[in-house]
């Protein structure tokens, strides 16, 4: 098998399913080696999906390793010279598979991605470039990361994302949602992070990967990406993209994002980004105050969120001394 695709389930036999069978449109499909890993889903998955589909080849966790483990367990198994990450809540016709495949082994790239669409056909952020210190981070901080998006514009400081890539570019980053590898990359770089449970995972190995070689986005190719169902269904949080921070969900990107700071860009951006965390904690208590004094109409966020943003903020607090450590530890919330 050339092309070796890694899928990762987890109490979502359907969206899997509807996955495949978008690949399996497409005759091109039956050369691809697909493995699917299984975080210890408690629904039918198993049946359902080998049923349906008895070529794809099942791998059987006994617990939920999240995203970083249970990938690397399907790296493991694959026999391809490619490996493609591919999660589950996408519909990737095999043809769209092929090309970017083809493209990758003829190029100098090490590491491709595509175009990410939502179901209504508006581009989703499909790579990204890495800021100094992880500084972009700060933006999704309530209020005080809209006056650090502000000063960045005003100093003309070139966005870190690419919405809509418009064009082959060259990128830092690439969704992990489809993350197509070459063997030789992986070889040089090792596997993902197995201290990630989920959340940017694929970005500290970005950044490993692209010591070792160039990654680029083909903007000519795209898929449908729903965007967080599995996760949400996990977390029993709402939402989609990567700014939600004030739920179980939003705690743990906050721990991923602060240990993929520290293990990328070293503990000193770590402590400092730390910093604007704990100093937007009043930012936020004086936010909420004085949008609710002007009425209902005019409140950014709630006292709920704030609540529960000080809670996570103090949960990343209490592991600062683990994450700086930067000794093994699976930094799973759930």
């Amino acid at each position: 098998m050339a092309l070796s695709i890694v899928i990762v389930n987890y109490n979502s036999a359907q969206l899997q399913l509807d996955c495949l069978e978008a690949i399996y449109k497409d005759p091109i499909a039956s050369s691809f080696e697909i493995i699917m890993v299984d975080n210890n889903s408690k629904d039918n998955s198993h049946q359902r999906i080998t049923t349906a589909y008895p070529q794809v080849i099942w791998v059987q966790l006994d617990y939920n390793a999240g995203f970083s483990r249970a990938n690397n367990e399907g790296i493991r198994r694959a026999t391809g010279d490619t490996i493609l990450l591919l999660n589950g809540d996408t519909l990737p016709p095999g043809k769209v598979i092929e090309e970017c495949y083809q493209r990758l082994r003829h190029s100098e790239y090490i590491a491709s991605g595509l175009q990410l669409l939502s179901p209504d056909g508006s581009p989703q952020i499909s790579g990204l470039y890495f800021m100094k210190g992880g500084l972009n981070y700060l933006l999704i901080l309530p209020y005080l990361g809209r006056f650090i998006k502000w000063l960045g514009q005003k100093a003309g400081i070139q966005k870190p994302h690419v919405p809509d890539v418009g064009r082959t570019v060259e990128v830092d980053w690439i969704n992990g949602a489809f993350l197509m590898v070459k063997r030789e990359a992986i070889e040089k770089a090792g596997m993902m992070d197995n201290d990630f449970f989920l959340y940017a995972e694929e970005s500290e190995w970005c950044g490993r990967l692209g010591k070792t070689g160039k990654l680029v986005l083909y903007s000519d190719l795209d898929i449908i990406h729903l965007q967080g169902v599995t996760a949400n269904m996990a977390f029993g949080s709402d939402g989609k993209g990567y700014v939600n921070i004030f739920d179980r969900k939003g705690l743990q990107l906050m721990l991923s994002n602060f240990l993929m700071i520290r293990k990328y860009f070293g503990i000193g951006w770590f402590l400092i980004q730390l910093f604007f965390y704990i100093i937007d904690i009043p930012v936020f208590f004086l936010g909420v105050l004085f949008s609710g004094l002007k009425g209902r109409d005019h409140a950014s966020y709630s006292w709920k969120q704030f609540r529960q943003y000080c809670s996570n903020v103090g949960i990343v607090i209490g592991k600062s001394a683990k994450i700086i450590r930067n000794r093994p530890y699976f930094y799973k919330v759930i």
